[in-house]
């Protein structure tokens, strides 16, 4: 990931976030604003929760979260290593 994608927040908007918090703020932010590629790009920087990596898992499929380039660290410490490919 090279540069950012655009924001959607005001610096007042980001003031009392954690670095996690600006990520899905922004995120939620593009989306709003209709620009889903720039939602999905913040969301690639965001520490998402186990339970809702394996929720989006049962979903949408392993490969959705492949194509979308999510971080799973959260998930391999819960479900282990290869959490992803298990049925």
């Amino acid at each position: 990931m090279d540069s950012m994608p655009k924001s959607y927040l005001t610096n007042a908007e980001r003031e009392g976030l954690t670095q996690n918090g600006v990520y899905l703020a922004e995120s939620l932010a593009a989306g709003s604003a209709g620009d889903d590629k720039a939602a999905w790009e913040w969301l690639k920087y965001a520490e998402i929760p186990a339970y809702a990596l394996m929720a989006m898992k049962k979903n949408q499929g392993a490969d959705f979260i492949r194509r979308k380039g999510l971080r799973t660290e959260t998930a391999e410490a819960v479900y282990g290593k290869n959490w992803l490919e298990a049925n």
